[in-house]
C-alpha cells in the first residue's frame, strides 16, 4: 500500500483513482476484520469474569442457605453440635463467595472494550489516504 506512483507511470487519473478506491475498500474490510476480532477477544474476557461473578453469587447464595439451616437448628434445637458446624461452614461460604465476586468486578472495571489497535490504524491509513489523494 505505500507505493508511490513512478515518475514514468501512464495510467490515466480515473484509472488511479479506480486503483486507489479498490484499495480503500480493501482497507476498510480489514480493519472492519481486525475490529471483529479484537472485539471478540475482548468479549471472550469479560464472559470469564461474569463466569467469576456468576460462581460468587451462587456460593454466597449456598452459604446464605447454610445460615439459614443454621438459624433454624438453632430455634429448634438448643445443643451446639451440628449448627454450629453448619454456621461456620455458611460464614465461609459467604466469605468465598463475596471474594469471587469482588474479583470478578474488579476485573470487569479493568477491561476496555474499545478496538485501540483498530482505531490506530485507522487512523495511521486516512493519513496514507491523504498523502496519496494530495
Amino acid at each position: 500500500m505505500n507505493e508511490s506512483v513512478p515518475a514514468g507511470d501512464d495510467r490515466s487519473l480515473g484509472e488511479l483513482f479506480g486503483e486507489l478506491s479498490r484499495e480503500i475498500a480493501t482497507l476498510v474490510r480489514q480493519e472492519a476484520s481486525l475490529a471483529k476480532t479484537e472485539i471478540s477477544q475482548k468479549v471472550a474476557g469479560v464472559t470469564r469474569n461474569i463466569g467469576m461473578l456468576a460462581a460468587g453469587g451462587a456460593l454466597a447464595y449456598a452459604g446464605l442457605l447454610a445460615l439459614l439451616a443454621a438459624a433454624v437448628s438453632l430455634l429448634t434445637q438448643a445443643g451446639m453440635p451440628w449448627w454450629g458446624a453448619a454456621l461456620m461452614v455458611g460464614i465461609i461460604v459467604i466469605a468465598v463467595g463475596g471474594w469471587l465476586v469482588r474479583s470478578g468486578l474488579t476485573a470487569l472495571k479493568q477491561v476496555d472494550l474499545v478496538p485501540r489497535q483498530t482505531l490506530e490504524t485507522v487512523a495511521e491509513e486516512k493519513q496514507w489516504i491523504k498523502k496519496q489523494a494530495a
